[in-house]
């Protein structure tokens, strides 16, 4: 008869979290990924605005606004995407903490469990010695009719 791992309940809380750490990096992840996007989208937009000294005073103001523009944009995202990057970086922080406090319980849930089979193991050894000890006369059975 096996003996339950006492520490199932404390193991089971600790995979939870180490989930939720994981479930978090990657929510994470996408968030800087998309933020990345966002970012080579606005330095793109940037590149490609040129403006036209040849052209009026009126167009070649409204070019340095929306260079302006375009160019704020770009800080912001930069701005987003650094964000983002530090939020993956605590979220891996976290996850590992997690992983650290779920390791070694499951090391000793592996121990228990090998223990217990080696228990198991023992006790049929023991029934088949048993067996054996009786020997071949007793393990015939005489039907009478």
């Amino acid at each position: 008869m096996s003996r339950p791992y006492r520490l199932a309940g404390l193991l089971r809380l600790r995979r939870l979290q180490e989930d939720q750490a994981a479930a978090d990096l990657a929510t994470a992840n996408a968030a800087r990924r998309a933020a990345l996007v966002r970012q080579s989208r606005s330095d793109d937009a940037l590149a490609d605005h040129d403006f036209d000294p040849a052209t009026d005073v009126g167009a070649w103001r409204s070019a340095v606004a929306i260079r302006a523009s375009l160019r704020s944009l770009a800080v912001e995202s930069a701005a987003a995407s650094s964000m983002a990057a530090t939020e993956v970086h605590q979220r891996e922080m976290a996850w590992a903490d997690a992983r650290r406090r779920a390791v070694p319980l499951e090391k000793l849930a592996e121990r228990h469990e090998e223990a217990e089979m080696i228990e198991d193991l023992r006790q049929e050894q023991i029934v088949l010695d048993e067996i054996a000890s009786r020997g071949p006369a007793r393990d015939t059975l005489e039907v009478e009719l």
